[in-house]
């Protein structure tokens, strides 16, 4: 994990809707999600950062060997790149955001998780 990865302020923090990675406004915006950036584009664009991001969320866990972790395999980021993770958002990803790109199985994941597709 990179040391820009980690927010330097817990103030302003949003959390990925689909993988619940946690960094500031202005990291996504620099640098876009870690694990998501491919199917979310949320890089230097401010309309898919509030759409595709959220700043309710309930606890953090840093994650420095994902892989490993019995915590991480139960919040189920066990998978995802090292960083800090949200327990729980309250959000859901908008479905007319992602829709057009539902052949990537990380969307059809999601979607399938919340209940919006079968």
């Amino acid at each position: 994990m990179s040391v820009d990865t980690i927010p330097r302020d817990l103030r302003g923090l949003r959390a990925c809707l689909l993988c619940s990675l946690i960094k500031s406004s202005e990291q996504f915006l620099a640098d876009g999600c870690d694990n998501c950036e491919g199917v979310l584009h949320i890089k230097n664009d401010n309309e898919r950062l509030y759409d595709c991001t959220s700043t309710n969320f309930d606890g953090m866990i840093a994650a420095m060997h994902p892989e490993d972790s019995w915590v991480c395999k139960w919040q189920k980021v066990n998978r995802k790149k090292k960083g800090i993770y949200a327990i729980s958002h309250r959000r859901s990803l908008q479905e007319r955001h992602a829709r057009h790109e539902l052949a990537t199985p990380e969307i059809n994941q999601y979607f399938q998780k919340m209940g919006l597709i079968q």
